[in-house]
């Protein structure tokens, strides 16, 4: 399998697996659990398969977009450590066995905010990125008129997303989580799942939107930068 398409992959399953993980409470604390273990798994074949990232992450020149795209992952990798260690500590079901006790009123609201701050950045990470990932998908969308309609119409359905999503984001208080103003994350367990992921899924495709021309305008600032020399 080319590594390209491994990391397409990856990335996917990646997605996948936060949106389920945010979810939680309408799948129980050992599926949870498990499908945490298996984020993890993907996380770190994610960075094994971008080992690059880190060998080359003081090396070279740092314009704005690569400022922001440095920023963006490194504190993703910081939430990610925060999901870790703190889930272990909480774990009733997978690391059961180590029998730990203390400090769980910390790892809870760790794990809270670790959750919200990782579903925000993967959002942002992947917008960063949206170039690279449509160029790996393929050409299609830049042949003729036609191609010009699609991409026309898919900008259009994406800035549509993105106003529900900020919507949802806002109408389902997730700053609160972010910024640990509350301690526990309220769930209305009579609403349907489908809406629930309806409303995770456009908050994830509203901040992919943000990332996304926000990184196209620092390159297009770069590149005037860079030709005003």
């Amino acid at each position: 399998m080319p590594k390209a398409m491994a990391k397409i992959i990856l990335d996917v399953l990646m997605t996948l697996a936060l949106l389920f993980l945010m979810g939680y409470p309408f799948w129980g604390d050992a599926l949870h659990e498990w499908a945490g273990v298996g984020m993890l798994v993907l996380f770190l074949a994610h960075h094994i398969l971008n080992g690059s990232w880190h060998k080359n992450l003081l090396h070279g020149r740092y314009p704005p977009f690569h400022v922001l795209m440095t920023a963006v992952d490194a504190l993703l990798l910081l939430a990610m450590l925060a999901l870790m260690v703190s889930g272990i500590m909480l774990s009733n079901h997978v690391f059961a066995f180590l029998d730990l006790h203390g400090g769980l009123s910390f790892a809870r609201l760790l794990h809270m905010a670790g959750s919200y701050w990782a579903f925000v950045l993967t959002a942002l990470h992947l917008g960063l990125h949206w170039a690279m990932i449509l160029q790996r998908l393929g050409r299609a969308l830049h042949r003729g008129q036609a191609g010009k309609t699609c991409r026309t119409l898919l900008r259009l359905a994406g800035a549509a997303v993105a106003v529900y999503g900020l919507t949802a984001f806002f109408r389902r208080g997730l700053p609160t989580y972010l910024f640990m103003q509350t301690h526990f994350v309220f769930f209305d367990f009579s609403e349907p799942i489908a809406l629930f992921y309806v409303d995770y899924l456009a908050m994830m495709g509203a901040f992919v939107f943000l990332a996304h021309y926000a990184g196209r305008l620092l390159q297009k600032i770069s590149a005037k930068q860079k030709n005003a020399r």
